[in-house]
């Protein structure tokens, strides 16, 4: 799940993580949604989706990632749950355009970017966990473009 981003997170930093993104959460600067396959079953979580605001050079942006265990990659089911939080941005009116920045080899998530209404920007490099990455950058505005 974590190749193009590098492999996975030090074990050490996970803890620091998880409360940072619970207390954006709490303070719903951020929504971090899990994928749930079966409403039946939600203990059995396929991935996440996540939408939050942040700082660049160019100023403030929005942007969604996701992450699809393997076991559930190829059912649509990152597709789906990025179509939807991105209709609950534009059904409340929140996070204005949207931007995503999957690598350039991750040909999933690139797809799941032209499916569902982004558009591309640009290949960029992004720095990610201390290192740096070549990323494609899209963008859509929930509010007009949503396929």
């Amino acid at each position: 799940m974590m190749a193009d981003l590098g492999g996975p997170q030090p074990r050490e930093e996970m803890a620091a993580k998880v409360r940072r993104d619970a207390e954006q959460a709490a303070a719903d600067l951020a929504w971090f949604k899990m994928i749930v396959p079966d409403p039946a079953t939600p203990e059995v979580v396929a991935g996440t989706v996540t939408l939050w605001s942040h700082h660049t050079d160019d100023g403030p942006i929005s942007e969604i990632g996701w992450m699809v265990l393997p076991r559930f990659q190829g059912q649509g089911l990152g597709k789906r749950a990025v179509r939807m939080l991105l209709a609950r941005a534009r059904d409340e009116s929140r996070w204005g355009v949207v931007h995503a920045f999957p690598a350039t080899s991750n040909a999933a998530s690139n797809g799941i970017c032209r499916s569902v209404g982004f558009r591309f920007v640009s290949e960029t490099d992004v720095a990610f966990a201390g290192r740096v990455f070549r990323t494609n950058h899209w963008s859509v505005d929930p509010g007009t473009d949503l396929a």
